[in-house]
């Protein structure tokens, strides 16, 4: 998710929202203009945004919990239909939490007491977004890094997908200062990336392997019938109709390390909450009925948005969001997992299949 500044590593969770201002912009066509993929028909109420949208402000506007009903999921007993292979477990945005991440894991009997991976033939796939805000972005992607060895070894594997904030720390460190076009004035990655929480002390520990980890993630999968991506957009429709050719083009235009062109796919993956309210069903299916499966897992948007759950701007009474699982909603065809650790909500690992 993109939103929140921070300049300067923190050291603990903030437990307000008055970071998560909403642009002038975002109301200015109700509240997002219209922009339909090439060829496509916009659906009734579509929730879009205008070509003039840039994420060079904090956005995230509170949800009227009244038009997102959610549906408590459980957790499904069955690991797999097919035959030796493990039980499957996503991860939504971790943000640099890298102790509630470790304590989340050994929780779902995936890693030991020394972090170490102890499940077998398990697959693990986190959703993205693994650093800014928090205070260890970096040891987060080297234990994402780490585990991805270790499960592999043991039969079962751990996988990661491209989130928002791993193209914008990929264009702060390659692009920094240099001006992009973002269809609002001039805005530049740095700049971005600060205004974001971005944090120094991950810069300085920011290594080429990480940069080159980073730069091959996929940006969609499709596993046991769920389509996994990291944002709740429909923009995955402009990178290909196929998920190969999502993942070759966001790789290849990466590669071409061209500022313009990797500002505007980080600009298409900040975009949000395409899949609720009226006509988020129908999105939803967009994306499946191109790509496969019968239901998306997404991060980016925290749940206590979707909900409207964001207590009081002050925390008065010193209470955060309350987050108890995943947020099933878009006609039980969508499944949010921000948690929102960054405001003081619970970072989630959960077993797939949900019951519900």
């Amino acid at each position: 998710m993109t939103q929140g500044a921070g300049q300067g590593p923190e050291v603990e969770r903030t437990t307000t929202f008055r970071d998560f201002r909403v642009p002038a912009y975002v109301h200015e066509t109700g509240p997002y203009g219209h922009d339909t993929h090439p060829g496509d028909v916009a659906p009734p109420h579509e929730e879009a945004y205008s070509e003039e949208y840039t994420p060079t402000e904090r956005d995230l506007p509170v949800v009227d919990p009244a038009s997102s009903a959610s549906t408590a999921p459980s957790v499904s007993a069955s690991a797999s239909a097919e035959e030796g292979v493990g039980p499957l477990f996503v991860v939504g945005d971790v943000h640099g939490y890298l102790d509630e991440l470790m304590a989340a894991l050994q929780e779902k009997g995936l890693v030991d007491a020394d972090g170490n991976w102890c499940a077998g033939t398990a697959r693990l796939w986190f959703l993205g977004d693994f650093t800014d805000r928090g205070p260890d972005g970096i040891g987060v992607i080297d234990l994402v890094m780490r585990l991805s060895a270790e499960a592999a070894a043991a039969g079962g594997y751990c996988k990661a997908l491209m989130g928002n904030h791993e193209l914008l720390l990929l264009g702060a460190k390659r692009f920094g200062d240099t001006p992009v076009n973002s269809g609002a004035g001039t805005a530049t990655f740095q700049a971005a990336w600060l205004l974001n929480g971005g944090q120094k002390t991950d810069m300085d520990r920011l290594q080429d392997h990480h940069l080159q980890w980073m730069s091959r993630l996929d940006a969609v999968e499709e596993v046991d019938g769920h389509l996994l991506v990291h944002s709740d957009t429909t923009a995955y429709l402009d990178y290909g109709d196929s998920i190969e050719a999502v993942n070759d083009t966001v790789r290849e235009t990466i590669t071409r390390n061209d500022a313009d062109e990797v500002w505007d796919l980080f600009r298409k993956f900040t975009k949000r909450f395409s899949f609720r309210d009226e006509g988020g069903a129908d999105h939803v299916r967009s994306l499946l009925d191109t790509y496969g499966g019968t239901r998306i897992v997404h991060g980016h948007s925290p749940i206590p948005y979707l909900l409207g759950e964001v207590g009081s701007e002050d925390g008065e009474d010193g209470s955060g969001p309350v987050v108890d699982g995943p947020h099933v909603y878009a006609g039980g065809l969508a499944i949010a997992m921000d948690g929102g650790v960054t405001m003081a909500g619970k970072l989630l690992v959960q077993q797939l299949p949900l019951d519900i």
